[in-house]
C-alpha cells in the first residue's frame, strides 16, 4: 500500500516536471555548416574534388543532374522551429564551377580599380 502511494506522487512529480518544461534541449543544426570564409574561396573553374575539399559532400546527391550540388543547412531552436537557414547550389559545367546560387553564395568580385602612377 505504502509503495503504490510512493509511485503514484513518483509518477505525479515526473508528470509535473514534464509539463512544466524544465528539460532542456539543445539547438540542433542540420546539413552542411557553410562557413562563409570557406564559401568564400569558391570560384568560377574550380574542380569537383576542391569543392568537396571546403564544403564536404553535398548533402542531398542529385540523381537527375549529376552537374549540380546542393548544400543546405538550417538550426531549430529548442521548439523545434527553424530559425536559420542557408541554401547554396554548386552548378559544374565540364566537371569545373560554373556558378553559383542561393542565399549562401558568395557577392560577384569587382576587378580591382587599375592603379595609375
Amino acid at each position: 500500500m505504502r509503495t503504490i502511494k510512493s509511485v503514484r506522487l513518483l509518477a505525479l512529480l515526473a508528470g509535473l516536471a514534464l509539463a512544466s518544461g524544465c528539460l532542456y534541449r539543445l539547438p540542433i543544426d542540420q546539413g552542411n555548416v557553410l562557413n562563409p570564409d570557406l564559401v568564400e574561396q569558391l570560384e568560377p573553374g574550380m574542380t569537383r574534388s576542391q569543392v568537396m575539399f571546403l564544403l564536404g559532400t553535398p548533402m542531398i546527391p542529385n540523381g537527375f543532374n549529376t552537374d549540380r550540388w546542393d548544400y543546405y543547412f538550417y538550426r531549430k531552436d529548442q521548439k523545434g522551429k527553424v530559425f536559420a537557414s542557408k541554401r547554396l547550389t554548386v552548378w559544374f559545367k565540364d566537371d569545373k564551377v560554373d556558378r553559383l546560387d542561393g542565399d549562401a553564395a558568395p557577392k560577384p568580385r569587382t576587378p580591382a580599380a587599375a592603379v595609375t602612377g
